[in-house]
């Protein structure tokens, strides 16, 4: 699709004008906002993306996190911030992987069926779990009213994929009696959902939890037989690399820091989720140089982990002591923001849209209402009319916002369907995946939507440059006399 997009020169001049607020020396680049929002273009972010894809392609078409693809990815990231003269780390963290794959089965009547097993810490007894399968009357089985007068003593518990995280589905159904639990979920056509999988689910899983394809779902439908799962997957510490790069100029106790996750899915090549995050920030780092005129600090972030546990960001955030949490003065996540069927959705800071429940709209930082404002202003004096996107666990802005961090950011779309009523409002296709190759081998160059890339990258620059001169003003986040972070 094409998306319209007008001259910004004087719209946001204005936007700048309302955005900003007193500041002390040095005195910040004029218009910096404006500045780097004109000077990042879509060309020079498809000159990352076409790195990051022959990335991809010299080491088996992926980048996830443990191959040589990631590793290639986190070296060419470095060194391209490196070549803009900035200081660069790239921290090392550990993490809950796979030591041994093992060969997960679910075994209906005498046939043999792969599953995906949920938590390599609760495995199944030798020899597997053999029990009758029984259903709750609504098919997500998120809580206790679910599964009605229904009892699933003894049973393993088939559910949806919809509504709630795995670990609620685990916890209704053990409540009831199960003794092992199998969702379904089809990756391969759309991606699990989002919420599927939160930060930290595996910990809660106690009874062995398995995820199977609608294939294996029509052969349970057949038989009220016993089935025997098996899994068998065992536990290791894995060890990967964020990285992490910071300006020279600025108030480091006023850090504006931003961020995009580096790895990809297993046999995705990742190009949109989320080389087109990484491409738009890494443009931004140029456009505004180590070591800008402006008033506050800018910190960039690529996080490894976002696909496995969350880990990258998680890890991170947990290692900063009381001071350097308050030295953070937002977080500005960008995810998939380069969506064949395009929307565009900024994080919903101010809960003015459907909330997340397991997000109460008290627990979101103050501030993070602001920085939504700052990013749907932008998009809509660019030509695009914005929509909420729920906050989330399962996104790497996830362990600030616990942090009591000042949260925003904007993505176009993964795994969810169109609505008519928003193709009606940016165009494209109703009831299509916003992007169909999400954490697809599709996941190529050749997925990615220039038009829409063109918008947020932009306007992720120009978030950036709107903070790094001035945290105050009517869309600003609170001072660092008044920073109250929260241990994660």
């Amino acid at each position: 699709m094409t998306v319209p997009v007008r001259p910004l020169a004087v719209a946001t001049l204005v936007l700048v004008t309302l955005l900003g607020g007193c500041s002390s020396a040095p005195p910040p680049t004029p218009d910096l906002a404006r500045q780097l929002s004109d000077t990042v273009g879509v060309d020079g972010m498809f000159d990352h993306l076409r790195k990051l894809q022959e990335i991809a392609d010299a080491n088996g078409g992926s980048r996830s996190e443990g191959t040589a693809g990631y590793d290639a990815s986190v070296d060419y990231v470095a060194q391209t911030l490196r070549d803009k003269g900035f200081d660069v780390d790239t921290p090392e963290y550990e993490r809950l992987g796979v030591a041994s794959p093992g060969k997960p089965t679910l075994t209906v009547a005498g046939r043999n069926y792969p599953v995906d097993q949920a938590s390599l810490l609760t495995p199944t007894p030798a020899g597997g779990l053999r029990a009758i399968t029984l259903r709750p009357q609504r098919p997500a089985g998120c809580a206790a009213a679910d599964y009605g007068n229904s009892k699933m003593t003894g049973a393993i518990a088939i559910v949806d994929d919809t509504t709630c995280s795995i670990a609620d589905k685990h916890d209704a159904a053990g409540a009831k009696g199960a003794v092992g639990l199998l969702v379904i979920s089809d990756p391969r056509s759309a991606g699990s959902p989002q919420n599927l999988f939160t930060p930290g689910y595996y910990e809660r899983l106690k009874m062995p939890t398995a995820v199977i394809d609608p294939t294996a779902n029509t052969a349970l439908r057949r038989t009220s037989a016993p089935v025997r799962l098996v899994l068998d997957a065992k536990a290791a510490m894995v060890k990967s690399r964020n990285v992490v790069a910071q300006t020279k100029t600025g108030d480091i106790r006023n850090a504006v820091m931003a961020g995009a996750h580096l790895d990809t899915a297993a046999k995705s090549p990742g190009i949109n989720d989320n080389g087109t995050g990484v491409a738009a920030l890494l443009e931004t780092a140029a456009a505004l140089g180590s070591q800008p005129q402006a008033t506050n600090a800018v910190r960039f972030g690529f996080w490894g982990s976002e696909e496995a546990v969350l880990a990258g960001s998680t890890k991170y955030v947990a290692g900063l002591s009381d001071d350097q949490l308050n030295d953070i003065a937002l977080y500005l996540n960008f995810d998939t923001i380069g969506s064949p069927n395009a929307g565009y959705f900024t994080y919903d800071g101010d809960q003015s849209g459907q909330p997340n429940p397991e997000i109460p709209a008290d627990s979101v930082p103050l501030g993070s209402a602001g920085v939504e404002r700052t990013l749907a202003g932008y998009l809509n004096l660019a030509g695009v009319r914005p929509a909420d996107q729920p906050l989330s666990r399962a996104s790497d802005y996830s362990p600030f916002l616990a942090a009591g961090v000042p949260i925003g950011g904007a993505t176009t779309g993964a795994a969810q369907r169109k609505t008519k009523v928003q193709a009606r409002l940016w165009g494209g296709v109703d009831g299509v995946a916003f992007d169909r190759n999400y954490h697809l081998p599709g996941d190529t160059i050749d997925n990615v939507n220039r038009d829409a890339l063109a918008v947020m990258g932009a306007g992720a620059a120009f978030a950036v440059g709107t903070y790094a001169q001035s945290i105050e003003g009517v869309n600003g986040v609170p001072t660092r006399e008044q920073r109250h972070r929260n241990r994660p």
